[in-house]
């Protein structure tokens, strides 16, 4: 497996940006994950390589909803139940939905729902390098090039999810899009290169909001956006959420701020032009069990009897889009 820097290299215009990636052990950043026993995950992947060989004749697209591959060739049903099974070897699928060669894969998370709700409201992609972290599988990725980045890094430990962008990738090489199996710890500060900076789903994992945020705002260049997504709760300015334990079943969930509080740190973190562009309950219908991914989701983490609650007694989760600048 091979990570195909080389297309979003020829897109970096940051010397500092284009130092860290060059000077990165490319072998090194997979041979440590691919030594330990994932063999069934890159046996999956090399199956579906065999069946459906990348070439010229090979189209992707991303519609309103569903970034997809299709090819003219039609294939037999044996060969879709090969596929599927290949696919499914590579479970659980959280974030999407794609479509592989006519396979529709029903991710955990309509991230399309996401995307729409904050795509008219940031400032338009077109000719911007973008940096996406805890980007999962890549889905977002895809939908910033197809809105027209110049290019899109995205930075996700979970190596599940970075092997199944690498599959897609496979077949699209030459799109300057890029997954680094790192956390945000890894990436360098200071490098004010990125014209937009996406952290969604991953506010409330910080032990360190003010770090996080000040991490964030180093990437990024003079007049540059941040776009912020992230849990919160109902309340005043000041008003904070530090579950005792466990929220909706998540051990690592450490702050859940008011949209009042947020703005708050967003300021003294030395942002501006901050705007809230969405508040939204997370509902069965953006996130939930599919066949692609079998494992407890947002129906098992509420109260079944009060599901305004989480099993823990919290409000269930609210989540809230801010943009902002320097």
């Amino acid at each position: 497996m091979q990570l195909h820097p080389e297309s979003f290299l020829q897109q970096v215009d940051s010397p500092r940006l284009a130092d860290f990636l060059q000077n990165l052990p490319w072998p090194e950043l997979l041979s440590e994950k691919l030594n330990q026993n994932i063999s069934v995950w890159q046996k999956a992947i090399e199956d579906v390589l065999q069946m459906i060989p990348p070439g010229t004749d090979i189209i992707s697209q991303c519609d309103a909803e569903t970034v997809r591959l299709s090819n003219s060739r039609v294939l037999s049903a044996e060969m879709r139940n090969a596929l599927r099974h290949s696919l499914r070897t590579l479970m659980p699928w959280r974030k999407g939905p794609f479509d592989f060669f006519g396979i529709r894969i029903d991710t955990e998370w309509r991230s399309d729902l996401k995307w729409a709700r904050l795509e008219q409201a940031i400032q338009p992609l077109p000719g911007r390098q973008v940096l996406d972290i805890g980007c999962g599988s890549g889905y977002h990725l895809w939908r910033m090039l197809g809105g027209g980045a110049k290019s899109a890094l995205g930075l996700e430990p979970y190596f599940l999810s970075v092997m199944q962008f690498l599959l897609f990738k496979k077949y699209q090489i030459e799109a300057p899009n890029l997954i680094l199996p790192l956390r945000l710890e890894d990436f360098p500060q200071n490098l004010a290169c990125f014209d937009t900076v996406f952290s969604m789903g991953l506010f409330y994992h910080q032990r360190s909001p003010f770090d996080h945020l000040f991490h964030l705002r180093s990437l990024l260049r003079p007049g540059a956006e941040l776009v912020l997504e992230t849990l919160v709760i109902e309340g005043a300015d000041g008003q904070v959420l530090v579950p005792d334990d466990r929220y909706a079943k998540m051990r690592n969930v450490w702050f859940i701020p008011t949209t009042l509080t947020l703005e708050s740190w967003l300021k003294r973190s030395g942002f501006k032009n901050i705007n809230l562009i969405d508040v939204s309950r997370t509902t069965s219908a953006e996130q939930r069990r599919t066949e692609w991914m079998e494992y407890e989701s947002l129906a098992d983490f509420l109260d079944p009897i009060h599901p305004e609650k989480t099993v823990e007694g919290y409000p269930a989760p609210v989540r809230a889009i801010f943009t902002a600048s320097l």
